[in-house]
């Protein structure tokens, strides 16, 4: 599916080249153009920067939560939504290379409008990364 129109989004890292292999290795993006202190990626399509931010980066900073039906949902997080075998295949990914998922991969309000899969995990400084699913992306903003 091609992105019209894809985010740009940058994220504090503690170190750079812990989150390079996060980004790079581990979930398969793109290094796009660097400088001594910032990367960037191709996202899955769109372009994510990291900023060496040591202090800024939440692994500084406790996380706060809100119940999601039935999960403890990091309010500050990021993601995107994939289609269902790449969502699969990238749980995948991350297993083999020994990532802890901070919510395991799982269906939430099943057989309700709102059906997604998801999982979550943080890359190495802490940032929280959330990538969900649909069966039919017309019900993405479906009430």
């Amino acid at each position: 599916m091609a992105i019209e129109f894809p985010f740009h989004l940058a994220i504090p890292v503690h170190d750079l080249m812990e989150a390079r292999r996060f980004f790079g290795e581990v979930l398969g993006c793109k290094e796009g153009r660097s400088a001594e202190r910032w990367v960037d990626y191709d996202f899955f399509g769109h372009q994510l920067s990291i900023h060496l931010r040591p202090e800024q980066a939440p692994i500084n900073v406790s996380v706060e939560t809100n119940p999601v039906d039935g999960d403890a949902v990091p309010v500050r997080h990021f993601g995107l939504v994939l289609e269902w075998s790449r969502w699969e295949s990238l749980a995948q990914r991350l297993r083999d290379h020994g990532v802890a998922f901070l919510i395991e991969p799982r269906v939430r309000f099943q057989g309700q409008v709102g059906e997604q899969g998801t999982f979550f995990v943080a890359d190495p400084s802490g940032n929280a990364l959330e990538f969900k699913t649909v069966r039919d992306m017309s019900r993405l903003f479906a009430r």
